[in-house]
């Protein structure tokens, strides 16, 4: 097989790659957000409902998660699996795992700004609703851009745990290829791929702390 044929598996194998990165993102950011109000909420019962929550998705492998998600329909409930169950298994296990990582980090970042603020925002006349969105808010989220940006990045090498339950994003198709040719060429390509992803994103989130620079701390 030519480096071209390699190449162009691979990049199917990076498009499903992508989507699950993608997916992730759009699922787990803003479910991280009610699971972080839970988290410091006043009421106890639901507090520690967030805190089970995010020490078992922080607590057990990713891909344990998956593969209970994934049987967890058919062993408990008797459902018939199909072909889509490992897609579906492997979006919503990424998307409840990544969001327990991310509440935390809202958390943190919101119980960082001093209690001053808040008092000093009330004495101007602003509602809760206007501290948080006019004040909190834009200080929150540089605080946590190095957090997130962490994770993020983590995420983009975390896709490759898919294979586990059978999805065929790019570092499966690269196993399959380096058995097949008996070469660690198709690694070594999927390395770069990983590599020129995750430098993306480091652009992307440093252009963003950059836009923030003009709000100090």
């Amino acid at each position: 097989m030519d480096l071209a044929t390699m190449t162009g598996m691979l990049l199917e194998g990076f498009g499903t790659t992508v989507q699950i990165f993608v997916l992730t993102l759009v699922g787990s950011i803003p479910l991280a957000v009610p699971v972080a109000f839970a988290r410091m909420s006043r009421i106890a019962p639901l507090r520690a409902v967030a805190r089970i929550y995010i020490s078992i998705m922080r607590g057990t492998p990713l891909m344990l998660q998956m593969f209970a998600i994934y049987f967890a329909p058919y062993y408990v409930f008797g459902i018939e699996l199909t072909p889509d169950s490992k897609w579906y298994a492997c979006i919503v296990a990424f998307i409840i795992n990544y969001a327990a990582y991310f509440a935390e980090i809202y958390r943190s970042g919101i119980q960082s700004i001093p209690r001053g603020q808040y008092e000093a925002a009330e004495v101007l006349g602003y509602t809760r609703a206007q501290t948080f969105a006019r004040i909190v808010l834009p200080q929150v989220v540089k605080r946590i851009l190095p957090a997130m940006g962490n994770e993020v990045i983590t995420l983009v090498k975390d896709t490759s745990l898919a294979f586990a339950i059978g999805v065929a994003e790019m570092f499966s198709t690269a196993k399959a290829l380096v058995a097949s040719q008996v070469s660690m060429v198709p690694f070594a390509i999927s390395a770069v791929f990983y590599w020129v992803f995750n430098f993306l994103v480091e652009l992307l989130i440093g252009a963003a702390e950059k836009r923030l620079d003009y709000y100090h701390d």
